[in-house]
């Protein structure tokens, strides 16, 4: 019986020394990347897979690209696609593998892209600029969407905006192929919504928020023509003793098994866990704990679930950790791996 096998995307920023996605081997016992190869992308700064996970989408300077998955890992680029706009910060597709999302940070836009059964990237269906100002100086002053990511059941789209403290919550017209507006959820001033995740059940999202440096978790319902988040909770993603105000959360994700959620911080460049209640969402912080770099960006949860990597956007370094539930703490397990401008990452298992 033949082991399954993993590899690592890793998108850059390519202002630097870097070139695009790095591809690593995956050892999911050690809990280790080992450098496969590199492939060429300007500023590679979010990756997703497709629905069928046959393709690999990139963030690019020139919109967005598309790349098939070789049996060995390896990319073997398809085509790209003008998204009408500036460049994305972040990709995600909906359940059907009929659409790729793309959050526009810089020019506050959402975008639909087409997507055909042969990977190849079709064209521009919709794109919505969103409108409105923030109350922080230079950083949110007006709309920038960080993330845009379908709701479990696949009927609503959520475009999470950094710049106006809101998540905008979409249905696509499937007539018109249009987004329409169905619900705003506000967020508390200048919290800087930056990324949404939602439980394994799909009735509960975790809203992690830059600015306030902490995750906010909401009780989602569908009521038909629209929708309900209801806040239940708020949890500083931060160290006990840190100052905030040079922080910025980033980065969550959802254990395989769906009982844990990790966070990072960049400032405080540490790594939260918090354990998840099943039957209320609510979070309970175990640790926040130091991530043996600087400014991390994204992080990874090895499909194991005991393991980490972390991808640190300004020591230019992913570290690695085992994770020890019961102790609740973190152990480095190999030395930090050199790579420029890391920005994002992503574990696939390849097919046999």
């Amino acid at each position: 019986m033949k082991k399954d096998k993993y590899v690592a995307y890793v998108g850059t920023y390519t202002h630097g020394k870097s070139i695009g996605i790095y591809v690593y081997d995956v050892d999911i016992e050690k809990g280790t990347l080992t450098f496969k190869k590199v492939v060429p992308v300007n500023n590679s700064s979010h990756v997703t897979k497709s629905k069928n996970g046959k393709y690999l989408y990139s963030i690019a300077d020139e919109g967005v690209e598309v790349f098939k998955i070789l049996p060995d890992g390896d990319l073997e680029a398809i085509n790209q696609v003008d998204i009408d706009g500036m460049r994305g910060c972040f990709l995600s597709t909906d359940y059907d593998g009929k659409y790729l999302y793309v959050a526009g940070f810089h020019d506050g836009k959402v975008t639909v892209v087409h997507t055909h059964e042969d990977g190849r990237l079709g064209s521009v269906i919709d794109g919505v600029f969103h409108k409105g100002t923030g109350t922080v100086a230079e950083r949110n002053f007006r709309p920038h969407v960080c993330c845009v990511r379908p709701t479990p059941d696949n009927k609503y789209i959520c475009a999470v905006d950094n710049g106006i403290d809101q998540i905008k919550v979409y249905r696509m017209n499937e007539r018109k192929k249009k987004l329409e507006v169905v619900d705003i959820v506000r967020c508390e001033r200048n919290s800087g919504p930056r990324w949404i995740r939602f439980s394994a059940d799909g009735r509960f999202a975790y809203v992690v928020y830059q600015l306030s440096n902490s995750i906010g978790v909401y009780e989602y319902k569908d009521l038909g023509d629209e929708t309900e988040f209801e806040k239940i909770q708020e949890i500083s993603t931060l160290s006990d003793t840190r100052d905030p105000i040079h922080d910025a959360a980033s980065a969550i994700r959802l254990s395989p098994d769906g009982k844990t959620l990790f966070c990072t911080t960049a400032g405080d460049d540490t790594v939260a866990m918090f354990s998840i209640n099943e039957e209320t969402g609510i979070l309970t912080k175990e640790f926040a704990l130091p991530i043996s770099g600087e400014y991390p960006k994204d992080m990874v949860i090895f499909p194991d679930g005991k393991h980490i990597a972390v991808v640190n956007n300004e020591s230019n370094s992913i570290t690695t950790f085992a994770v020890d539930y019961d102790n609740k703490i973190i152990v480095q397990n190999a030395k930090p791996i050199d790579i420029d401008q890391p920005n994002c990452i992503m574990i696939l298992k390849l097919e046999q």
